[in-house]
């Protein structure tokens, strides 16, 4: 078993390495690899970093979904847990977008309590990069789409860290300001 900083420090290497090249969507088209830093930071700070694990699965909730690893080499490679969350939180990219969205929705209440804290991160960190100063009418759109439905799949996670909880409602607060 890796100590706690090398769990951590092994998916944030493997998680860059895996979306090396990926940019996120929007105006500041920044490498994807900031999203993964921000969800894996916010889980470290909700958790006080108790959970190294937890954390290790934030850096990775995206690489199943976005790359070709597979569920088996996360629990080789870091642990039976870490694999596990990360593929709770995995979409299936055969399906349509509205029907993966639905999913989402219906999905979160029945989420294992670690998988919906890595939810609500995924979320704030989400909202955070549509949020733009002078937003055009196709950002302002796109923000208020994602919120809507985001607002959605995170009332079935809530309850589980209140800092998080917070967090998402501040988000909320700062997308209200721009709609």
């Amino acid at each position: 078993m890796l100590t706690s900083i090398r769990l951590v420090s092994k998916a944030a290497e493997f998680a860059a390495r895996r979306h090396n090249g990926m940019a996120r969507k929007g105006r500041g088209n920044e490498p994807y690899v900031n999203h993964l830093a921000e969800v894996a930071n916010l889980l470290a700070t909700a958790t006080d970093g108790a959970d190294a694990e937890l954390v290790a699965a934030g850096w990775l909730h995206d690489t199943i979904e976005d790359t070709d690893t597979t569920r088996e080499e996360l629990a080789q490679r870091f642990s039976e847990r870490v694999a596990s969350l990360v593929a709770e939180c995995t979409d299936d990219m055969n399906l349509p977008k509205a029907e993966r969205r639905r999913r989402q929705v219906m999905d979160a209440p029945k989420k294992s309590a670690g998988a919906k804290l890595i939810k609500i991160a995924d979320k704030i960190s989400n909202i955070g990069a549509r949020i733009q100063t002078d937003p055009s009418a196709e950002e302002r759109d796109d923000l208020a789409d994602y919120f809507a439905w985001a607002t959605q799949v995170v009332a079935g996670c809530r309850g589980g860290n209140a800092w998080l909880d917070e967090k998402f409602d501040d988000a909320v607060k700062a997308t209200r300001a721009l709609l």
